[in-house]
């Protein structure tokens, strides 16, 4: 077992031209950066030179809709398993994380690309595992209305339990490939799902080896007490947006305290929240930096994000200079994050337009502003305070927002003796930390 002191993790949020919903405006952002390879081959060299964990590529099945989608930057962008296959190609050590939602997706589909790109990387894929909270997905897949928020968690867990079951068909030792002999596996080494559950029916075996890390990390993001319960049953990593070190510390103190219920251990599962940075030599330059692009956000965008991101109501018809209205617990978008944002238009007295404009940049993530021994500091506090095992970094602009971290934040916490300054492993279970499962069907 290794000696060497616990470091943080840190992801690199990719989110085209950048987190910030103004960003594609900004004269330093490529407007056209979804569907520019070239740029999403720069962004990886920036975090593999910094020896970032892994990058993280999001996704929904349905453009940006609604009266004012023509003035957002979602509408076109590669499909990520298609993109990060392409990264796999061009980089060594990072890991490649996507989402793939499993309310709109088949299990063997998801299995089957996830271990492809496992064996393309040598054992850097990630699946973030999402039951959809864009309720215009479920017009793309030939339903009315989005599957309801409690029916979309039974049919994400038999989802995860097909899939890692797939993930499972081959002995590690299966394939061996004999000329000499004419097998090309072991007869025994094989073994048939057959599942049959109340959502999927599936035989199997997986037309996919067993992969390098032997299944792909599996990633979520859920926070509401369905969320929490599937990542505590299922999840290698958790994203999660915490607006402040209490709330972190309380979260990461009920996710993991749920883990033995499933008889596991508190290290097999990392906790990365969300963080909004945005850095620059003084306090004033950061402000100054951040300042240009919430000068960029209409009001109108705003709001209409504030809408997607409080569970897709359309606040259009509220005065912007009035109180957020009282609103039903959605059932389809996410509930923790509309808790989250209705406790903060609360806290801090928010009408609808200050509401839209303060999470343009974070979208509800911590916002660290200032310099890197500043955001460092917070860093620290969080990982070394029981609220964080890393970090999901979120920038404005890419790629000079991610370049700043890279070459200021990172070798502030390489100094401090908080993160790597060169990969020891290949995987990415290895730069997380994670152990490689054993299979259970050929122990």
């Amino acid at each position: 077992m290794s000696k060497t002191p616990r470091q943080m993790s840190l992801g690199a949020f990719l989110m085209a031209t950048g987190h910030h919903v103004a960003a594609w405006r900004h004269p330093d952002v490529p407007a056209n950066a979804g569907l520019d390879i070239q740029h999403y081959k720069q962004l990886a060299r920036i975090a593999e030179n910094a020896c970032f964990d892994a990058l993280f590529v999001a996704d929904s099945v349905a453009a940006a809709d609604g009266p004012i989608a023509s003035m957002m930057a979602r509408s076109d962008h590669f499909e990520p398993l298609t993109l990060l296959s392409a990264l796999s190609a061009v980089t060594e050590r990072i890991g490649l994380v996507a989402t793939a939602t499993t309310t709109y997706n088949d299990p063997y589909h998801v299995a089957r690309k996830f271990a492809s790109l496992d064996h393309l990387s040598g054992g850097r894929a990630g699946w973030n595992l999402v039951t959809s909270d864009a309720a215009a997905e479920a017009l793309n897949f030939g339903l009315e209305a989005h599957v309801g928020h409690a029916e979309r968690y039974i049919r994400a867990r038999e989802f995860h339990q097909v899939v890692t079951g797939l993930w499972d068909s081959w002995a590690d030792d299966a394939f061996i490939r004999d000329k000499k002999t004419g097998t090309y596996y072991k007869p025994d080494s094989v073994r048939l799902l057959n599942h049959e559950g109340e959502h999927f029916k599936v035989r199997g075996p997986l037309n996919v080896a067993r992969t390098p890390q032997g299944r792909p990390v599996v990633v979520q993001a859920g926070s509401s007490p369905a969320g929490l319960d599937l990542a505590a049953r299922t999840a290698d990593v958790v994203f999660t947006a915490q607006t402040s070190l209490a709330s972190a510390q309380v979260f990461y103190a009920d996710l993991k305290g749920r883990l033995a219920d499933h008889g596991r251990d508190r290290d097999s599962l990392k906790i990365m929240p969300g963080v909004f940075v945005v850095t620059g030599t003084s306090q004033a330059e950061a402000e100054d930096k951040f300042a240009a692009f919430q000068e960029l956000v209409e009001p109108q965008v705003g709001i209409a994000l504030l809408g997607r991101m409080l569970g897709n109501f359309d606040l259009s018809g509220y005065p912007q200079d009035g109180p957020l209205p009282a609103l039903p617990l959605t059932d389809s978008g996410q509930r923790s994050r509309q808790q989250l944002l209705s406790e903060l238009a609360e806290r801090e007295n928010l009408n609808l337009a200050q509401l839209g404009r303060r999470i343009a940049g974070g979208r509800g993530h911590h916002s660290l502003i200032g310099t890197p021994r500043q955001i460092a500091d917070q860093l620290q506090e969080w990982f070394e305070n029981d609220a964080a095992d890393g970090f999901n970094v979120l920038v404005p602009h890419l790629p000079g927002g991610l370049g700043d971290v890279a070459q200021w934040v990172v070798p502030e916490l390489q100094r401090r003796g908080l993160f790597r300054s060169r990969y020891e492993g290949r995987t990415l279970r290895e730069h997380l930390g994670l152990s490689r499962p054993n299979n259970p069907y050929f122990s």
